[in-house]
């Protein structure tokens, strides 16, 4: 088999639609994974004509968990492909993204992924849709890691033995990490790939979202102390600015009631951190007006990465609570009102 197309979905309801109709013909060639879904995705996958695989609801839900099911069920079916595309199936597919991807993966023997631009739908719904959209817009070439949408060498991913289903988040640049330790590479092409659909609307969502990462980028450094660098150094950002945000007020008025006299000594902690902040503020905004953003959109980026600093803190928190203990991390949600970390709220 040549390409084996997998699209993973839990409750996406018209996202999906819009996701296997954007895969035309390909969509009778394709295994659809579903994690639970109530929505009928099931049986719209399957008017389709797609192959359809249920995980069990006995085993916790991950991304990584549906991704092996589909290109496991692909090899049963259709023997080992030489390509996969993985897509979400909140996402739909750029017209010639297959090709182009390809392409790429022939001209670089040595690439095991290719990936491009992923874009978001409704990037002016909200500033949290708006905030993917720009996170996604990373340096072309040879990359770190990819997303969730990417086109993968089959022979690559065999050799790695796929995801790690028991990653809650950060399972692709996990995948990325053990790949380029096996002696491949990871590139993004100039060329568009998907149409994201985050749905993102309220503060709350946006917490999860974050607090999501803070997880991942926890977990990827203690996986891959050297490949996992910047995740470490994301991790100890986002202590140091959120210990120190929650730290001052503290110490000041400690100070203050200790010893009222020395009100002007203590007073200078919430300045010095406020100094500290804007400079922060000024050096993350510039970096984005080099990229190309506008004014208002590097401030944006800008104010809601310090800002992200607190719930990434917390996951973190919540990764390293839970890897002491020994408990399996629950899977964060932030798309779907109806759950709460991955588990339906009571009626």
């Amino acid at each position: 088999m040549h390409l084996a197309i997998i699209v993973i979905g839990r409750n996406e309801g018209e996202r999906l639609r819009a996701c296997l109709g954007s895969l035309g013909d390909r969509a009778a060639e394709t295994v659809y994974v579903d994690s639970g879904s109530t929505d009928g995705s099931v049986a719209l996958a399957r008017s389709r004509g797609a192959e359809v695989v249920e995980l069990e609801r006995t085993t916790p839900f991950t991304a990584a968990l549906a991704r092996n099911a589909g290109w496991e069920h692909a090899r049963r079916l259709h023997g080992e492909p030489r390509t996969v595309l993985f897509i979400d199936g909140d996402c739909s597919l750029a017209a010639g993204w297959i090709e182009a991807a390809l392409e790429e993966l022939e001209a670089h023997p040595q690439a095991a992924v290719v990936c491009g631009r992923r874009r978001e739908r409704h990037p002016e719904a909200s500033v949290f849709n708006r905030l993917c959209d720009m996170e996604w817009d990373t340096p072309l070439g040879e990359a770190q890691a990819c997303g969730g949408d990417a086109l993968f060498r089959g022979r690559a991913l065999a050799e790695v033995g796929g995801f790690d289903p028991t990653m809650i988040a950060g399972e692709e640049p996990e995948l990325c990490y053990r790949l380029r330790a096996a002696g491949w590479t990871v590139r993004r092409i100039d060329a568009e790939m998907t149409l994201h659909d985050a749905a993102i609307t309220r503060p709350s969502q946006w917490w999860r979202r974050a607090r999501r990462s803070g997880h991942a980028a926890a977990e990827l450094a203690r996986r891959h102390p050297v490949l996992g660098r910047s995740d470490r150094q994301r991790t100890r950002s986002s202590l140091a600015w959120a210990c120190a945000c929650a730290g001052a007020p503290v110490a000041l008025l400690v100070g203050l009631l200790a010893a009222p006299a020395a009100w002007r000594s203590w007073g200078l902690l919430p300045a010095g951190l406020c100094l500290l902040l804007a400079a922060q503020f000024l050096r993350i905004r510039s970096l984005r007006r080099a990229r190309g953003d506008s004014g208002a959109d590097a401030r944006t980026f800008a104010f809601w990465c310090l800002a992200a600093k607190f719930p990434e803190a917390l996951g973190w928190w919540t990764y390293t609570l839970g890897h002491l203990r020994g408990k399996p991390a629950r899977l964060i949600e932030y798309k779907h009102a109806d759950l709460d970390d991955g588990e339906p709220k009571a009626p």
